[in-house]
């Protein structure tokens, strides 16, 4: 048991670490394409979110597949990549969603809300979504 959840542990660190970068990426990307002086996508967050997430997406899929879960038995390179983006699509909607709906509905449109609602709330929930459907469906246990 105590080397179960130590083994946990370790995947939640490198989970989180790679995750953290991958943020890192999106947030960066983000917020240079919508909020700089002179931004390119400054009147399209939803696109600018999604162009980053897709990067920030790229990030985390070789640092899950490298680092995280190496490990872990490959099921085939296309299973894994397929699998991956599909999850990962999911959940950059759900940030995509939160920042259409304080945007588009509240009208909230300054960078501290569009930060709140995409890359606070939006990623969060994602988050969760992910680890889990990493740890079971993709990088599959022995």
């Amino acid at each position: 048991m105590f080397t179960r959840l130590l083994k946990l542990r370790q995947e939640l660190g490198k989970f989180f670490s790679v995750g953290a970068l991958a943020y890192l990426v999106a947030v960066g990307g983000f917020n240079s394409l919508v909020h700089l002086k002179n931004a390119p996508l400054a009147s399209k967050p939803l696109t600018a979110s999604i162009i980053s997430g897709v990067i920030s997406i790229l990030v985390a899929y070789l640092g899950n597949r490298h680092w995280t879960w190496k490990d872990r038995q490959r099921t085939g390179a296309k299973r894994e990549v397929f699998l991956f983006f599909i999850i990962n699509g999911i959940a950059l909607l759900f940030g995509v969603i939160c920042l259409a709906i304080s945007r588009y509905i509240l009208g909230l449109d300054s960078a501290l809300a569009d930060n709140i609602s995409a890359n606070v709330i939006g990623v969060g929930i994602g988050t969760i979504f992910r680890f889990w459907s990493y740890r079971t469906i993709v990088f599959k246990p022995h």
